[in-house]
């Protein structure tokens, strides 16, 4: 190992917040990195699980019963109103806030991130999740929904979309032979917060419910207060490393099918958006999230209304069944849901390390490809009757929703190098935004006009498949369409130089930058881990719980 002048040596200057101050010294660990990210993804997940909130919210003033408005109060009046209790489709609202503003907010600050670093970012990412839960807080004990829509819906929205970003320009940088495994570590955070927190929800309002509250202000409080520690936390331990830092012993592949895509060039932000590439990638992301994000959204009731009673075993439709049996089957539908939620993190993390091995364009055409099938087989899968069938394709449709997320990072830094890659994924996250309407309303509304002309509930769901099989092919071509970016878009030298400066001044020249961890920060890496990864057990074996009811 090269032995050379720490980065932080006589750097009295800088502020604590900046960027200069969190360059690795030589001998760091980069195994402690992924354990930060996913301290604040964990946290910021949790808008995954908010739905968990909803019922109880909707009887916040007759704790036993909602309290109707009165007919001839207007929208505006309930927005401030506090003698009568929300409609669960006026608290739906927080859940479209929080990804209209982590789209917004990961565009719009992508590049001051890439300036500031990740430890300002996340430490705003913490004050902005966790402030805008007080605020929630405040307005749940106010009885006020337009402080929740502020508080949780925007300002925690704009903590979304800074922590989520924050962390997958390091992790790239700091595991160049490993692209897809890091980000798809961080990001697997993010899908596996609600299994995390939505017990822990469960288990505070449980504990904190009285017959005059139902426990949730409390809850958010109470659950601010962890977030913040852990995202705090996290924020402070991220470190980046000096600009053309390779891990020791490791130098670049040479081209050969599997990264011919790769580039050896970078590309600022504000060209990026530019290239056809960008706008490529982007309808990529949101044709498969499109696809996905609507079957999440109605896992529950698309189980019980193409089965029904056949769950339990006596072929009944679902409109046959008893109130008991409703409650039987609505228990194996949660079981169902959890289940997803395992594949869906599962599927971050294998298809993001899957894409190191095959090229990240490849792992999108397996993606498309195999959905396609899947998707086109689940309508005959449930006239059959196959529960299992039905139930591993759903599986295999949401791991690759979830490794669609985290494989794109990469995918990104494959193609406009990993100088400004946070950035450009911040703007690519719009893509989100707008599959966060589109596959929810194709669902929903599609449904809706199936049962309204006639059709069965079990069949209700066959056209709507059939159409986001369709988007499948539409995303196939747009992937195919991809080419590697023309040299006329990378940086000069000078440019780069100047955008490296931000933050490195003291940096040491790029061929010194390589080293292995000191076996000192090993303890301290296990440490990290565990610290993150006793919650993340605790969720997965919760939900595996719940989801042994579908299999009992």
């Amino acid at each position: 190992m090269t032995t050379i002048t720490s980065p932080m040596d006589g750097a009295s200057g800088p502020s604590f917040l900046s960027k200069e101050r969190t360059i690795a010294r030589p001998g760091f660990n980069r195994w402690l990195v992924p354990p930060a990210a996913l301290a604040i993804h964990l946290c910021i997940g949790m808008a995954y699980g908010f739905s968990v909130f909803w019922l109880p919210l909707s009887k916040a003033i007759g704790i036993t019963a909602p309290v109707v408005c009165a007919p001839e109060m207007g929208f505006i009046e309930q927005m401030f109103a506090a003698g009568c209790d929300w409609k669960i489709s006026m608290l739906g609202w927080i859940y479209t806030l929080f990804f209209i503003f982590l789209g917004c907010s990961a565009a719009i600050w992508g590049g001051w991130l890439e300036h500031a670093g990740p430890r300002k970012a996340g430490l705003v990412s913490a004050f902005c999740w966790c402030g805008g839960l007080l605020i929630s807080a405040l307005g749940i004990y106010t009885h006020q929904i337009w402080l929740m829509w502020l508080g949780s819906g925007v300002i925690g929205g704009i903590g979304l979309g800074l922590g989520y970003i924050s962390p997958v320009s390091t992790l790239i940088k700091w595991f160049p032979d490993k692209r897809g495994m890091a980000t798809g570590m961080a990001i697997m955070g993010f899908g596996g917060g609600a299994m995390v927190g939505a017990p822990l929800a469960t288990a505070l309002m449980g504990h904190f419910a009285t017959p005059t509250s139902v426990g949730v202000w409390e809850t958010f409080v109470v659950m601010a207060v962890i977030y913040f520690i852990f995202m705090v936390g996290g924020a402070l331990a991220y470190r980046v490393p000096p600009s053309g830092w390779k891990p020791e012993g490791w130098t670049p592949p040479v081209a050969k099918k599997n990264n011919a895509m790769i580039t050896k060039g970078h590309v600022h932000v504000s060209v990026a958006s530019k290239t056809p590439q960008f706008w490529l990638v982007w309808a990529v992301l949101c044709l498969n999230v499109s696809a996905g994000i609507g079957i999440i959204g109605m896992a529950s009731p698309l189980l019980q209304e193409v089965f029904g009673g056949r769950l339990l075993g006596n072929g009944l439709a679902f409109g046959q069944l008893d109130a008991g049996q409703l409650a039987q089957i609505a228990a194996i539908a949660a079981g169902f849901t959890g289940l997803l939620s395992l594949f869906n993190i599962g599927g971050r993390f294998f298809w993001a390390s899957f894409s190191d091995k095959i090229g990240r364009k490849a792992t999108y055409f397996v993606f498309f490809a195999l959905g396609f099938v899947l998707y086109s087989l689940v309508p005959w899968t449930g006239h059959l009757g196959s529960v299992a069938v039905f139930v591993l394709a759903f599986c295999i449709i949401l791991s690759m929703y979830g490794g669609g997320f985290a494989t794109v990072p990469a995918y990104l830094a494959d193609l406009f190098g990993t100088q400004m890659v946070g950035a450009i994924h911040g703007r690519l996250l719009t893509a989100w935004a707008v599959a966060g309407i589109l596959g929810p309303v194709l669902v929903n509304y599609i449904r809706e006009y199936q049962l309204s002309i006639g059709v069965a509930r079990a069949a209700s769901y066959d056209i709507t498949l059939y159409i986001l099989a369709g988007l499948l092919v539409l995303g196939f071509i747009c992937n195919l369409l991809i080419r590697p970016v023309d040299p006329k878009y990378f940086m000069t030298e000078e440019q780069l130089a100047a955008e490296r400066a931000h933050g490195e001044k003291n940096a040491p020249a790029a061929e010194e930058q390589s080293w292995s961890p000191a076996p000192s920060t090993k303890p301290l890496a296990i440490a990290a881990w565990l610290v993150v990864g006793i919650p993340l057990a605790w969720g997965v074996w919760i939900t595996l719980q719940k989801t042994a009811v579908l299999f009992g």
